[in-house]
């Protein structure tokens, strides 16, 4: 169905007809099928039985509604958000066990907060820009109606009429309204936060058959969205394209053609819940308008997506503000996948995911998962190396994954050239992590926080998520004049975004992404070229950094690179200081101890350091006059919230145009158990720049044995059939397309 023509029938002065129950998530079919099956899907019974002794013990424990004052991470907090997932799975085991004291607890649950609700002020913690009432802020208010309206669904049968209508008037509507129409500035916006809150009410209204709420999460607040003199051929209304709030934009603006959202994977991760379970309430209930075809199928694109972000490990890839160890075995992913194979196209990798996961979902579509994997139709998922594009159009620059070996000893290298990534995003253009067998070889920070732990500002955002995580030292790529790109300013990074220049992610002996950078510098611009070079001289792919620069001024460059483990060689001095001081006085800077200072030694430098019993090493293509930072995380950080790790910097002072190319070797190993060290030095003897133009930039690397590595770049033409002729040392050298290199 065509995105601007999502009808909603049924319009009539919020009456619909009568409705049988649950039919939101669990459905009457499903759960009749689910009943009948009951021990003979044994993966579907062990789960069962594990949350059935989980509700069990916590019923014991009596009802817990305590009028809210936490932060997150704090008593009441905790004890909101556990009473919200446990009446989600009590109304499930109800529904499925047929027992009526799951229903009586969900019942005694939801009166006590029905009997508080109207009275409760508003939260007293005023950390949030829009505060909740059960909680600190709008956000976990609507995470708790998701999950209750599940619930509520469930027991629906259970309860009489006038519980019922007690229930809407008490509880249910006014607590829908309160996130929507009283928060405006939550509600009515492009954000994963807007996202569950539209997912909230949605699913209410459609379990408490209120065609309003249905209205005002759809299309947000504003009555733009709908036309009253237009209709579709259905007589449903039609949604005007430039509507900007509600559940329908919020589809339409943050997801590229691919399905990648442009917050990035770890607020995907978490938005994927209520965007899925919304869908399949919609599905479910109003089957005509075919929701999951919305956008060109846009949602169920999004998890395998979701699930290609993913190292070796299943950890997502920590772009823009993310938690590091953030997984596909979170429930979000449990509950995504499970949704993603029922309601798409039943793909069964998706079924060796949920294997590794371990759990599904007690509803239709855990069901479905459970029984296929009975059956024996999972098959592996596999990850390739693959690019996905940013923005509603795929117009606003992308992401890159290129991996090489198998899935035990893969080599991850993960480029970023995307768009801002609406608040959460970091200010990194061109900027790209490394992974080795699912650990960080060169690392993106991630976030600063410490997600529900009280004790670290409640648990939300650290001052030095502002002051170091999203600043542009903290990431792999170029800083100019010791400041962030952009400015460090949201309105102005948000306007703009990277360009893929070209790539080449199926060819047997490389792998390529080239990107380009215009505007986080005034009169600067960035290309940068990272490849992936198969060749037997080399236990694994050598990656190799081409960064070129022009500018109109001379500027100080500083590339830093990230990395964990040991120093173990340089070819290079080293002065190190007794005295520490931070590098910088701001842009992250400031929180860079500066531990050691090297400079150039000749046309070749090298570091080697030591990680996860695997050794790397670093071989830059030096410039006279380069110098090499040591630094260390933790200056002025008097609450130490930022974790102590180590990055090395190459610093160009006094330059205009300018071209880094420099080398990562992933080599060798050591066991601690036979104490043997292996293949520990680098194979890299030099590597020099034959050619650096505005027009082409050449590079041999020269091996200790064998012919050397050259990389031809044709910086301003990408054009795949157009050739080229270069004159190096004398001897004319042509090729056809923006690149080419000779391996051996």
């Amino acid at each position: 169905m065509n995105k601007a023509l999502f009808s909603i029938v049924f319009l009539l002065a919020f009456i619909l007809k009568a409705q049988d129950h649950p039919n939101l998530i669990l459905t009457q079919a499903g759960v009749e099928e689910i009943r009948q099956n009951l021990g003979k899907v044994p993966f579907f019974d062990t789960h069962l039985a594990g949350v059935k002794a989980e509700v069990d013990a916590e019923i014991l424990t009596g009802v817990h509604v305590p009028i809210p004052k936490d932060m997150a991470g704090g008593y009441t907090h905790e004890r909101h958000k556990r009473n919200f997932l446990i009446l989600q799975k009590a109304g499930a085991l109800y529904q499925i066990l047929q027992q009526d004291k799951y229903a009586a607890y969900v019942k005694e649950v939801l009166m006590e907060y029905a009997r508080i609700y109207k009275t409760l002020p508003i939260h007293p913690q005023p950390r949030s820009y829009a505060r909740g009432k059960i909680f600190w802020q709008c956000l976990n208010d609507a995470n708790w109606l998701v999950y209750v309206s599940q619930a509520y669904d469930c027991i629906h049968p259970f309860l009489s009429k006038k519980e019922r209508k007690y229930l809407k008037k008490e509880l249910f509507r006014p607590f829908a309204d309160y996130i929507s129409i009283e928060n405006p500035q939550y509600f009515n916006r492009i954000h994963n936060h807007s996202t569950w809150g539209s997912a909230g009410v949605g699913m209410m209204g459609l379990v408490i058959q209120d065609e309003e709420l249905i209205q005002r999460a759809l299309y947000g607040l504003s009555k733009d969205g709908i036309d009253a003199n237009a209709k579709d051929n259905d007589g449903g209304f039609i949604k005007k394209a430039d509507e900007k709030a509600g559940f329908l934009a919020n589809i339409d603006a943050p997801f590229s053609p691919e399905g990648y959202y442009t917050e990035a994977p770890y607020y995907q991760r978490y938005a994927m819940y209520p965007y899925l379970l919304f869908a399949v309430g919609l599905h479910n209930v109003r089957p005509e308008e075919k929701i999951f075809d919305y956008n060109n199928g846009v949602l169920l694109k999004a998890v395998n997506t979701l699930l290609n972000l993913t190292d070796t490990d299943g950890e997502f890839y920590p772009l823009n503000d993310a938690q590091k160890g953030m997984s596909y075995f979170s429930r979000e992913l449990v509950s995504s996948v499970d949704i993603a194979y029922h309601y798409g196209n039943s793909n069964p990798g998706l079924l060796s995911i949920a294997e590794a996961q371990g759990k599904i979902t007690l509803d239709d579509a855990g069901f479905a998962v459970a029984k296929a994997l009975e059956e024996g139709k999972a098959v592996p998922f596999t990850k390739k190396s693959f690019e996905i594009t940013d923005g509603p159009n795929g117009k606003q620059g992308g992401i890159s994954i290129l991996r090489a070996g198998n899935i035990e000893d893969e080599l991850n290298l993960v480029a970023k050239y995307s768009a801002q990534g609406n608040s959460h995003g970091h200010y990194d253009k061109l900027s790209f992590s490394l992974y080795y067998k699912g650990d960080e070889v060169l690392q993106d920070y991630g976030l600063a926080r410490f997600v529900n732990i009280d004790q670290k500002n409640g648990g939300g955002y650290l001052k030095e998520n502002k002051t170091w995580a999203k600043q542009t030292i903290a990431h792999n790529t170029l800083v100019v004049n010791e400041t962030s790109h952009f400015n460090g300013k949201y309105e102005l990074g948000s306007q703009f975004h990277s360009s893929k220049y070209t790539s080449e992610l199926t060819d047997n002996s490389h792998q390529l992404i080239s990107a380009k950078e215009n505007n986080a510098y005034k009169d600067l611009q960035m290309h940068r070229t990272l490849i992936m070079v198969e060749d037997e001289r080399f236990e694994n792919p050598l990656v190799v950094d081409v960064f070129k620069v022009n500018a109109d001024n001379k500027n100080q460059y500083d590339l830093p690179y990230h990395y964990f483990g040991q120093v173990m060689t340089h070819n290079f001095a080293i002065e190190s200081y007794q005295s520490l001081v931070p590098l910088g006085e701001k842009d992250g800077y400031q929180h860079l101890w500066l531990k050691g200072k090297g400079n150039t030694k000749s046309s070749t430098d090298q570091l080697s350091w030591f990680s996860n019993n695997t050794f790397h090493t670093l071989s830059m293509a030096a410039k006279k006059g380069d110098s090499y930072l040591f630094t260390q995380l933790g200056a002025n950080d008097p609450e130490f919230n930022l974790r102590k790790d180590s990055s090395f910097i190459i610093r160009r002072e006094n330059t205009a145009n300018t071209l880094f190319v420099n080398t990562i070797e992933t080599h060798g190993s050591y066991s601690p158990v036979s104490e043997i060290a292996i293949n520990t030095r680098t194979k890299i003897k030099e590597i020099s720049v034959l050619v650096d133009t505005t027009e082409y930039s050449i590079v041999s690397i020269t091996l200790n044995e064998g012919a050397p590595i050259v990389i031809y770049l044709a910086n301003t033409n990408q054009n795949k059939n157009h050739s080229h002729t270069v004159l190096i040392n004398g001897v004319e050298k042509k090729w056809t397309g923006p690149y080419y290199i000779t391996i051996k």
